[in-house]
């Protein structure tokens, strides 16, 4: 790892990261009851699915069981499977939670390499016969899945081109009890490490860490060309501590649960994988993919194993929807960052995966800002299939505001921007075959105003009235000074009622003219 000027491990020893600070159990105990259900007492490893589909909250079980499991290992589930949660993970709210993430990834953070005593995650290590998947809480998470998956993996791999360490996330399929079968069928950095290495004949060193903090995985989901390792510290906002594995060279966080070593073989893709329940909501067939071999299992004395929630109709409930859309989010923020001048907020929906459907709000400058901000958006990520721009009035957290703007502000003739023939995410299922896939852009934003003009009154959204105007000594006096809106009477001699002004306009307009702007103010003829 010399390609990172920070492992030094002689002048870091006296600085130390804090290797508890992002402890999985320490995060978890952290959520109140709304956000957390403990299963204490045993719960067979068949249940679990069931238990944790469709549940808005984070579940620990502290005894899943099956035959043979004398002292099972503790289980957690769901933990990112909330924009809270995921919130609370960076210490933020839900609406801030996309600023935090960008601002921690323009900081840098240290990496310290510490010392295998010191290391949490190598407190117990297993190799030979007692290195066995089968002694995993390992569940069986859909109907039709191929076999129990290990689905909440973080690898890790060593790029020969750059010296860079690659992290992502990857599920594991088990096929005995020291091989898996791994999912590298789409385009990835590790599926081109992986066939780099495959068609030399070698194998692929390669660890996975299981138990993490939320912000480890939502750095796994990042693509971005840099040191993944450095990627994961910033996120973190603090020191990253790693120790290298025992049976290769990788360095891997010190703090986690689990780290699974072990090697991608040489054969390529070749071993069937699947079907899984996939990220989309539905299943993915049997592919052909490699093979993992385990050669170490290191963890903690009482670590605590974790499984995500993939698929199934509550997407929004799912890890994988809510960390995918927050990365979602984060690329398109930095497309639209150097395509139009004000962006307000940028929103993925995790119902749908976190990826299809995009919210913008945007303040335009120039006319035709809200198309480049689809476009931008369009051409960003290929997974991207709707975009949905608003102004800054509108709440693109809201669904209830999302659906008024686009039945009061949306003209399909006038406001619907069509683009055929992209590149295609292939598992949408709505593909039907195609390598290419279409993308709709919904300009909701209201007409461009220049500078200076003001909005019909058919465009402006009603609220309960203020009564700020100016005081007078009487409505009369009121008028003689200007035209004025009826809340503007009301405030001019301090009314908290109102029917004295309908009384006071009835009589005396009787006697002296009064009459109505465009703009509904009342004022003397």
């Amino acid at each position: 790892m010399s390609s990172h000027p920070d492992f030094n491990a002689a002048e870091q020893a006296s600085a130390l990261p804090d290797l508890e600070r992002f402890e999985l159990r320490r995060f978890a105990a952290a959520l109140g009851e709304a956000e957390f259900e403990h299963h204490a007492g045993p719960v067979e490893l068949a249940d679990v699915a069931r238990l944790l589909e469709g549940n808005p909250k984070a579940v620990i079980f502290d005894r899943p069981s099956g035959a043979g499991d004398a002292a099972p290992f503790a289980l957690c589930g769901n933990l990112a499977g909330s924009r809270s949660r995921l919130a609370a993970a960076f210490d933020t709210t839900s609406e801030n939670l996309l600023q935090e993430v960008l601002k921690r990834l323009r900081r840098k953070a240290s990496i310290h390499q510490v010392t295998r005593e010191a290391a949490p995650v190598q407190q117990v290590v297993l190799t030979g016969d007692d290195c066995d998947f089968t002694r995993l809480p390992v569940h069986l998470q859909h109907g039709l899945d191929g076999a129990p998956y290990i689905s909440s993996s973080i690898d890790f791999v060593i790029d020969k081109n750059t010296g860079w360490t690659n992290v992502g996330v990857r599920r594991l399929m088990l096929r005995g009890r020291r091989t898996a079968g791994i999912d590298l069928i789409a385009p990835s950095d590790l599926r081109a490490i992986y066939l780099e290495h495959a068609n030399r004949g070698e194998r692929l060193p390669i660890a996975f860490a299981v138990g993490t903090h939320p912000i480890d995985h939502v750095a796994a989901t990042m693509r971005l060309p840099t040191d993944e390792l450095e990627l994961l510290a910033s996120l973190r906002g603090a020191p990253l501590g790693v120790v290298k594995c025992v049976t290769n060279d990788l360095m891997v966080p010190a703090d986690a649960q689990f780290i699974l070593e072990g090697y991608l073989d040489e054969n390529g893709h070749v071993e069937p994988e699947g079907p899984y329940g996939e990220f989309l909501g539905y299943y993915g067939g049997v592919k052909r993919n490699p093979l993992f071999h385990l050669t170490a299992i290191t963890h903690r004395r009482d670590p605590v194993f974790q499984t995500s929630t993939i698929s199934g109709r509550d997407m929004a409930y799912t890890d994988t929807a809510q960390l995918c859309a927050l990365r979602t989010e984060v690329t398109v923020w930095r497309a639209l960052e150097v395509a139009v001048r004000e962006v307000k907020a940028v929103y993925a929906s995790a119902a749908n995966g976190g990826m299809f459907n995009i919210r913008v709000s945007l303040q335009q400058r120039v006319p035709g800002e809200a198309r480049n901000a689809i476009a931008a958006v369009f051409a960003c990520l290929a997974n991207v299939k709707h975009v949905f721009v608003v102004d800054p009035d509108i709440d693109i957290f809201s669904d209830d505001q999302m659906d008024w703007a686009l039945a009061t502000r949306f003209q399909a003739d006038r406001d619907l921007v069509l683009q055929d023939r992209m590149r295609a995410m292939p598992l949408d299922p709505s593909l039907a075959g195609s390598h290419h896939t279409a993308k709709a852009g919904f300009d909701l934003t209201l007409p461009f105003l220049r500078p200076g003009m003001n909005r019909s009154i058919e465009h402006r959204v009603p609220a309960a009235p203020v009564f700020d105007g100016a005081r007078f000594e009487s409505l009369q006096a009121a008028l003689e000074h200007g035209p004025k809106l009826f809340a503007e009477l009301m405030a001019a001699v301090g009314s908290r009622d109102g029917r004295e002004v309908v009384r006071w306009l009835e009589d005396t307009g009787a006697t002296r003219a009064i009459t109505r702007d465009d703009e509904g103010r009342y004022l003397f003829a």
